[in-house]
Order: C-alpha cells, then structure tokens, then sequence
C-alpha cells in the first residue's frame, strides 16, 4: 500500500479541522451553517492554517478554535 504524500495527510487534517471549527461556531453562536463558515474561512486564522510549511494544521481542532478566538479579539 502506497503512503499517502505530506500534501495528502496535510490537506486531510486542514479539512477535519475546518469542518470541526465550523461545528464550534455553530454551537457557540447559534448561527446557520452559512454564517459559520463564513466566520471561518474569513478568519486570520485560515492563511496560517493553510500554510503546509507551518503545520498548524497538526493541532485539534479545539486548541485552533481559541487562536482563532484570540485573533478576533485584537
């Protein structure tokens, strides 16, 4: 069986988490699907996030949940 390739696994996990980051919104604002991914994927967090280079993506997705809380703070 072939490996997947470090694209493959980091896209995977950037996936999970913007999927898990979506939920956490949804239940902590009461806001439709819509609206919570357009918190998210407009977010400060998302070009870090979707740097491979910088591997944020490896974190769970509650920990990037409050950094991105804390970058809406500032």
């Amino acid at each position: 069986m072939k490996q997947p390739s470090h694209h493959q696994i980091a896209t995977y996990l950037t996936d999970y988490a913007l999927s898990e980051l979506v939920k956490y919104v949804m239940e902590d604002t009461n806001c439709s699907i819509e609206e919570a991914m357009e918190h998210v994927y407009n977010s400060p967090l998302m070009p870090a996030l979707q740097d491979e280079e910088g591997e944020l993506y490896v974190q769970s997705p509650a920990y990037l949940y409050e950094m991105m809380n804390n970058y809406q703070r500032k």
